[in-house]
């Protein structure tokens, strides 16, 4: 986790004291339901919660220094609430192994992440369909290739943006769904040596659901799901951004981001103006992608459990949440405080001398008797002089000169294919079907 893309409500959820409070509740709710079975003493139980009650400090280096000797995190974390609770605390992690604490509680805390990331994606929601509206009508050009295709408005662009994003919420809740398990079953997942209501209860309490069938650990292919949905967040993530940066360009400086009073864009050019939040955010994206393959390869564990993936949801847990949950916060300011010019989109249109019409054209040729592919050369002709003369020349003039395409076409009926706002007939049709 690098500081710099952190913040502070995601983070609290990674830090050491607050896996140590879930690491108690798991044994002390575990140790509650012993108590009504009968396995231990209801005193058992009553101690660690009146303990609990005087809300101790996490008391982490003398944890850490515990383990400096034992080797193992779970021993020491017992071995310091012995300390404190006393007699009764020996009655602790009966017929557990240490994954289900483990394995619990990061359930919990990929759980409570995700509702954060949730929070987030409502809002970059949010500042999209605002940014849409306002937009909706405001002509720009489509590319393909990056070169001119046809007219398109920015607020279809951003349409686009929220449907994605509206994809990438619905997949998010999927992925919590299928992290938030909890597994008390034991060694080996059989519980030999603690009853299913067990897991039950404490499930329940830390609003989980029971793992239906665990070995040692939870099957980590529920840990690839999630960081693979991460991963696909952080492609929209980019997508978008990527998006600005090159209508930033001086080229094109279509839309460019908020540049504050006294911000610097370069140490040695002070005209500068550059795209580094959406820069940086693409940065971020490949990070996050980056967490996901790990997961993947988690899935394979040896038999009935091994280690080999707990050190890499060590890094991948926090990095991954934290990282995606700075990032879409980034993203929401970005497009919150856009800078948008229409009247250089409109210009960026005109300098191509009407080409972005070719294709009505192209159709009304082939609508009044003309085969497509005579149509095509008549209208690539005409289109190839306008290209290549930088846009000095129009291409509703040169076809107006050219006695096949009048032959077929009047000139009123060529200045009808020349009409920007026939493009934008379905807009509304569009916006319906995403923000509906």
């Amino acid at each position: 986790m690098v500081p710099r893309y952190a913040r502070p409500a995601m983070t609290a959820i990674w830090e050491p004291e607050a896996k140590y409070r879930i690491w108690f509740e798991i044994e002390a709710y575990a140790t509650e339901k012993l108590g009504e079975l009968g396995v231990v003493p209801k005193s058992a139980a009553k101690a660690l919660w009146d303990w609990w009650a005087t809300e101790p400090k996490i008391d982490v280096e003398a944890i850490d220094a515990i383990e400096a000797v034992t080797k193992h995190d779970v021993i020491a974390f017992l071995t310091w609430v012995a300390e404190n609770v006393g007699e009764e605390a020996r009655f602790m992690h009966q017929g557990m192994t240490s994954s289900d604490v483990l394995d619990t509680t990061l359930a919990v805390q990929l759980a409570r992440s995700t509702d954060l990331l949730l929070e987030d994606l409502d809002q970059l929601l949010a500042a999209i369909k605002r940014r849409a509206e306002e937009h909706k009508y405001t002509p720009t050009i489509g590319r393909s290739h990056g070169i001119h295709a046809e007219p398109v408005t920015f607020g279809l662009k951003l349409a686009q943006a929220y449907a994605e994003f509206d994809r990438c919420k619905t997949r998010l809740l999927a992925a919590r769904e299928e992290i938030a398990t909890c597994a008390i079953s034991g060694a080996v997942g059989t519980f030999a040596n603690i009853d299913p209501s067990v897991e039950e209860y404490v499930a329940e309490k830390l609003g989980l659901k029971p793992e239906p069938v665990s070995t040692q650990v939870i099957p980590r292919d529920r840990h690839a799901m999630y960081f693979a949905t991460l991963a696909v967040i952080a492609g929209s993530i980019e997508r978008l951004a990527v998006e600005v940066r090159h209508l930033q360009r001086t080229e094109v400086l279509e839309a460019e981001e908020f540049f504050s009073k006294g911000q610097k864009g370069s140490s040695a050019m002070p005209h500068k103006r550059n795209p580094i939040l959406t820069e940086n955010l693409t940065g971020q994206a490949r990070m996050i992608r980056a967490y996901a393959l790990p997961a993947l390869e988690n899935v394979a564990l040896w038999h009935e459990r091994d280690i080999s993936h707990s050190s890499v949801e060590r890094f991948i847990g926090p990095d991954a949440t934290i990282t995606l949950d700075f990032a879409l916060a980034r993203l929401t300011g970005v497009v919150d405080k856009l800078l948008v010019y229409p009247e250089r989109m409109q210009a960026n249109m005109d300098r191509m001398g009407g080409l972005i019409h070719s294709q009505r054209v192209l159709l009304a040729l082939t609508q009044n008797g003309v085969s497509r592919e005579d149509a095509y050369r008549l209208v690539q002709r005409n289109a190839m002089k306008v290209w290549e003369s930088d846009g000095r020349l129009m291409l509703l003039d040169l076809l107006k000169q050219d006695e096949e395409v009048t032959a077929a076409l009047t000139e009123e009926q060529l200045e009808e294919r020349f009409d920007l706002d026939y493009h934008f007939k379905q807009v509304d049709v569009i916006f319906d079907r995403v923000f509906g």
